[in-house]
């Protein structure tokens, strides 16, 4: 099994030691072609502005819709969960549009804001460790979202189906746990 990771910016090498940890291989992807050997991908962490017009630039936005119509599983972490938003709250531009979810840019303050605890995460642990980064918070959930994981009353971690979606960044703890979620997500694909 091969699991991808977008390679235009972020955190790569991390997600790519954790899926490595967790049991699966994982490949840094920079082109659209390298899409058809894969088994599931991640949207790191990053700036998802910039992401999103590097995906742009380089053609990624209608091949990630496809892979994703293929139900083939995406995990959106930080910024990755800003890409597959349906809606950004006060922002008109949206990326890949996936996850019927509504989330809020930087919801959690500024990098000097930034913190780790440990989550209770629905079907995987009562102590999944998490860094929170200049995080996006999921305001609203559709009808077919399933909630993973709160912080203080908000949502951090949620499932749709084939997509999954994190504020943090499971990739800077040596807790791959969320990435063994997601492999077996893609097992069951």
């Amino acid at each position: 099994m091969k699991i991808g990771v977008l390679a235009l910016q972020g955190a790569v090498a991390e997600h790519i030691r954790m899926i490595e940890l967790a049991g699966a291989e994982g490949v840094a992807i920079k082109t659209i072609e390298q899409l058809n050997d894969i088994d599931g991908i991640i949207l790191p962490g990053g700036e998802s502005t910039t992401i999103g017009r590097l995906m742009r630039t380089y053609g990624f936005i209608e091949p990630l819709q496809e892979f994703s119509q293929q139900k083939k599983p995406i995990f959106g972490t930080c910024a990755g969960l800003i890409l597959i938003a349906k809606e950004i709250s006060g922002q008109d531009q949206k990326h890949l549009q996936l996850m019927d979810i509504t989330v809020a840019r930087n919801a959690f303050g500024r990098q000097r804001e930034s913190f780790e605890t440990d989550l209770v995460v629905e079907g995987i642990a009562d102590d999944v460790r998490a860094v929170f980064i200049r995080a996006p918070l999921i305001e609203k959930v559709g009808k077919e979202v399933r909630v993973l994981a709160e912080y203080q009353g908000q949502i951090v971690a949620a499932q749709q189906g084939h997509l999954l979606a994190a504020s943090y960044h499971p990739e800077l703890t040596d807790d791959y746990r969320m990435h063994a979620y997601f492999i077996d997500m893609v097992n069951q694909k």
